[in-house]
């Protein structure tokens, strides 16, 4: 990822030009999560800013692998694929040693999830659900399917494109930060009410994996390129944590 040019800051102004509105009405369930009164602040107690701390000796051997970490009776189905990148700070630091989780709807479209009753199959190969720890350069990376699109209730015809939803935790529970992967060239991205509540298509084009060949395994899967920056001029929106970016 390219920063844009200028000294290091300590601190960096809050861009509220990237910032969706909290309500939106094109995306209908803003509506009722909207607030209806003024945020207040609260303290956060020392457990919320001080723990968890994980390390290797709390992952699987297996955890970034979605090909393989739910497999019961062969391959899971679709296109195979790999998801890396860096975790990175303001000021294009490496973050080392953060967990970085994903979840994802399968090749259909489907997720593994009791509430989940789009027509596409259950794949019983694929769980959906992956991990790992950045190593000391901020480099992480997954092996996966490449998710399908699916239809909510939006509107009439609203399609969700193929997404891939990320979790970075900070050194305490209140550091959590949630967002999304978009695929480069999906056409459904310009018409997704969810991505486009986003006012800055600069702020959207930092969701979007880059398709990276060299990183590709010849003839088994492709690899796409996603580098999350955590605050400042270029960081990655993050869907609950909006007054950080």
């Amino acid at each position: 990822m390219t920063h844009k040019k200028g000294p290091p800051a300590e601190f960096y102004q809050r861009d509220r030009l990237r910032q969706p509105p909290a309500l939106t009405p094109d995306y209908k369930t803003s509506v009722t999560r909207s607030p209806q009164y003024a945020l207040l602040s609260l303290e956060n107690s020392l457990s919320e800013i001080t723990g968890p701390l994980f390390s290797h000796n709390d992952l699987g051997p297996q955890d970034n692998d979605l090909l393989k970490n739910y497999c019961h009776s062969g391959d899971p189905i679709g296109e195979r694929i790999i998801v890396h990148g860096r975790v990175l700070d303001e000021n294009g630091r490496a973050v080392p040693n953060t967990l970085v989780e994903i979840w994802q709807a399968n090749a259909g479209g489907r997720y593994r999830h009791r509430n989940d009753t789009y027509l596409a199959p259950i794949d019983p190969n694929f769980g959906g659900c992956g991990r790992t720890l950045t190593d000391e350069e901020g480099y992480y990376f997954f092996r996966t399917v490449k998710p399908g699109a699916y239809p909510w209730r939006n509107w009439t015809d609203s399609w969700r494109p193929a997404h891939i939803h990320f979790s970075v935790f900070g050194s305490g529970f209140a550091q959590r930060l949630i967002t999304q992967l978009y695929f480069e060239g999906d056409p459904l991205i310009a018409r997704c009410p969810i991505a486009q509540t986003i006012p800055d298509p600069d702020a959207v084009e930092q969701l979007i994996a880059r398709l990276d060949v060299r990183s590709s395994v010849p003839f088994d899967m492709l690899a796409y390129r996603f580098d999350i920056v955590l605050r400042g001029r270029r960081s990655t929106l993050f869907e609950n944590r909006l007054e950080g970016n």
